[in-house]
């Protein structure tokens, strides 16, 4: 093997010259170099773990998943962690968990309602939808973007059972109104953290709060693995339901090329199964193959230890935004909920209703300053063609959500901006808003 060994050296050696070589630091050209919303932030620390899972040929979930599960559990203070293939089935998996009949009088069951928001990423209510529950809608503040918790008791009914909502673009929505209310009534609390990894309310994790929480690791976030995602626990017993709905749905819990991890894999009796049928053949729940890959995570691990610079310099860049963009009357300036420390995610700005400024005209004129620009995901969802007709209550109205819809977008502030970049972002900003028609002249 020694010279498996040498071999494999100089194979992440060269990985590492190769990556110099491939992905020089280049000069930024106003107007000409794109300056993107997101994007992956990597050096030869990635490509050489990348490469180090690939020599290993183990393609299926293996070490490098275990170490990524153990950092991140570490690192946002919960019991458990588990990969999965995206941030969308993390979601999908964490509602499901929550309705298999092994957690008794807990379990959710079909017509059982789940709070939720109004405006946001669709795949945060789709497994709503898809576990034939009931969505029931609020809107959102103007600025932090999070749920009004002033309508949350309003929403409470006989069938309500839980509630799930994201910390909107890194920003945590108000965890000791939703806590509360959640301890009150008995209700499970799922944090979708997708686009807060490391936010904190009151010194604590953001998806450390609720029984269940999520996060992804697209390009687009703060660590990125490609496609990927986790399920954080921090109720024991929902452990093995999770592992069983993202794996199959069997009743096993042997991890990928282990066996009889239980000591009894031929001594089982469950449904009516015959005696001894093997459990790795055994199925408790109707599941999915939602496992992520060995050599995903060894791209997120390598990530982990950037991670709290990647936050810093998130934070840094959303700040030279608002900064640069304060004093401008037509936009609404985004903010951080009360008690929070936001992991930023985007800069988001609503245009002033009646203003003379136009969210379709801005954003058109940035993309042709090669500046892009985001809508806040689905705005008001229930607007969208996917939802038309689906089961689901309104509380109060969704004024806020209609307004984003029309007039909300935001900027990108990953860390692989430069100063440059965003100083040149708020001075097309300001070059719109100080002449909107002079600046749409210009543009076909």
């Amino acid at each position: 093997m020694s010279r498996a060994t040498d071999l494999r050296a100089q194979i992440l050696d060269l990985v590492r010259d190769y990556h110099t070589e491939a992905f020089p630091v280049r000069d930024f050209v106003p107007g000409q170099t794109p300056v993107p919303v997101s994007g992956k932030v990597f050096d030869g620390d990635e490509m050489s773990s990348l490469v180090d899972s690939g020599l290993d040929f183990w393609l299926t979930t293996g070490r490098y998943a275990a170490s990524f599960e153990r950092q991140l559990e570490e690192f946002l203070g919960v019991r458990h962690a588990f990969l999965c293939n995206s941030g969308s089935s993390a979601n999908l998996l964490a509602l499901s968990a929550l309705t298999s009949p092994k957690l008794g009088e807990w379990a959710l069951n079909p017509g059982d309602e789940v709070i939720t928001v109004g405006a946001g990423f669709p795949t945060t209510v789709n497994p709503i939808i898809q576990n034939r529950l009931v969505p029931v809608f609020l809107d959102i503040e103007l600025g932090t973007y999070d749920v009004k918790v002033d309508r949350l008791a309003d929403a409470i009914s006989p069938k309500t059972r839980a509630i799930s909502m994201a910390h909107t673009l890194g920003n945590p929505f108000d965890l000791g109104a939703v806590m509360q209310l959640a301890k009150q009534h008995g209700l499970w609390v799922l944090e979708d953290n997708c686009d807060a990894l490391g936010a904190k309310y009151k010194g604590k994790m953001t998806g450390s709060f609720g029984d269940i929480s999520t996060v992804s690791f697209y390009p687009a976030h703060h660590i990125t693995m490609g496609e990927g995602g986790a399920v954080m626990i921090k109720r024991a017993k929902l452990k093995p339901l999770v592992e069983s709905f993202r794996d199959w749905g069997r009743d096993c819990w042997c991890e990928p090329g282990k066996d009889n991890t239980c000591g009894k894999r031929f001594d089982w009796q469950l449904g009516t199964l015959p005696h001894g049928y093997d459990h790795k053949y055994t199925y408790s729940h109707i599941g999915y193959n939602l496992k992520a890959t060995d050599m995903q995570a060894a791209v997120g691990a390598a990530q982990m230890s950037k991670l709290d610079g990647f936050i810093k310099a998130r934070n840094r860049n959303w700040q030279t935004l608002h900064d640069g963009l304060a004093d401008l009357d037509c936009l609404i300036m985004p903010r951080a909920t009360e008690y929070s420390e936001p992991s930023w995610f985007g800069f988001c700005v609503t245009i002033v209703p009646g203003s003379v400024a136009k969210r379709h005209e801005l954003v058109q004129f940035l993309d042709s300053r090669k500046i892009a620009t985001r809508q806040l995901f689905g705005g008001n969802l229930l607007r969208q063609p996917a939802y038309a007709g689906i089961e689901h209550r309104v509380v109060g109205d969704l004024t806020n959500a209609d307004i984003v819809t029309e007039q909300t977008f935001w900027l990108g502030v990953y860390p692989g901006l430069t100063d440059e970049m965003l100083d040149y972002v708020i001075s097309c900003v300001r070059e719109y808003v100080a002449d909107p028609a002079g600046s749409m002249a210009g543009i076909a």
